[in-house]
């Protein structure tokens, strides 16, 4: 009997579609653009795996499309919000994301964007490309200092402890908030508000729950110091956008850095964040170089790889099961 497999994509980076191909019939998405849900359910019947980004939706009707073969969901992301997980805890389905594959790159983004958004480099970088740079002033493209500040980190996963580390060469001070992580010999726990009211950069590395959608608004930013700097690579909707728009313009907040918007991809419809002078703005880019990718898709391929061959997943989300049907861990 075929195995059959669907990938949201057909082109992704290394050899991990190869390596599904050599097991199993590959059903990709090979169209221009976005897949939206009936192209991806046309391709799904049949499936036992399917392979995703991180911000294309796997829900109940497209588990349902794939029918009662389906067993694995291997997510191409650290992040999980795209998947019906409620509906695959239903169906027995395991569920898979890519966690310590991207922390290091994805930190290595996040301290770029702190220190374009402190130092202004992009308004400092089109000054210049428009010819500006005549005369040299004194008071042109001042910014803040990032090293000896205090560094805010709400999420002390692995991400938010690669931030911590890079923040050491900074001579930075450091804290946390995450009811899960204790103080270490890097940074201090904290409370929410105590965090907000102390630290010069606020960076989050949450993932998108309930719990965590809109974090930080209106309440949270009026904390923050007006010298403050707000950071995100974790999910758009942990930020109130509109409640950013307004601190940014009224000079209540500093700058923000953002690597994730509510509403991802935008093409032309841009977020009004997009080109604000205080804000810089990049189209999900923490993960984003050669190797980094690369491994992404090769952890998701190897998930379901050991599921077809009935071993437990390797990086199952947290709370679901290894297996199958199985127990969650």
């Amino acid at each position: 009997m075929t195995i059959r497999l669907l990938s949201t994509r057909a082109d992704l980076p290394g050899s991990g579609l190869r390596r599904l191909a050599a097991e199993a019939e590959v059903r990709s998405w090979a169209g221009a653009g976005r897949p939206g849900h009936g192209d991806l359910a046309a391709l799904a019947p049949g499936s036992t795996g399917i392979l995703a980004l991180g911000n294309d939706p796997v829900d109940a009707a497209l588990m349902a499309a794939a029918g009662p073969s389906l067993r694995v969901i291997a997510l191409a992301s650290m992040g999980f919000d795209n998947v019906d997980r409620a509906a695959a805890r239903e169906r027995g389905i395991v569920v898979t994301h890519t966690p310590g594959v991207l922390a290091e790159t994805t930190a290595d983004l996040t301290f770029a964007l702190i220190l374009a958004a402190r130092r202004r480099i992009g308004a400092a970088a089109a000054s210049l490309a428009r010819g500006n740079w005549d005369l040299f002033r004194m008071h042109d493209h001042l910014g803040l200092d990032v090293h000896g500040a205090t560094l805010g980190l709400v999420g002390y996963g692995q991400i938010g402890r690669a931030v911590a580390r890079r923040a050491q060469g900074f001579g930075m001070r450091v804290i946390h908030h995450d009811p899960y992580a204790a103080d270490d010999p890097v940074s201090a726990s904290v409370g929410l508000e105590t965090l907000l009211a102390e630290a010069d950069i606020v960076s989050l590395h949450v993932p998108l729950t309930a719990e965590t959608r809109h974090l930080i608004s209106h309440r949270e930013l009026a904390a923050m110091k007006p010298t403050a700097t707000l950071v995100s690579t974790s999910r758009g909707g942990v930020i109130d956008e509109t409640a950013l728009l307004e601190a940014i313009r009224r000079g209540a907040l500093h700058s923000a850095g953002l690597d994730v918007f509510e509403r991802e991809p935008m093409g032309a419809d841009l977020s009004p964040l997009v080109g604000e002078p205080n804000v810089i703005a990049l189209p999900h880019i923490g993960s984003a170089t050669d190797a980094t990718r690369a491994a992404m898709v090769d952890l998701a391929v190897d998930n379901i790889l050991d599921v077809l061959a009935g071993r437990p997943a390797r990086t199952p989300l947290p709370g679901t099961a290894a297996v199958p049907g199985g127990v969650p861990a």
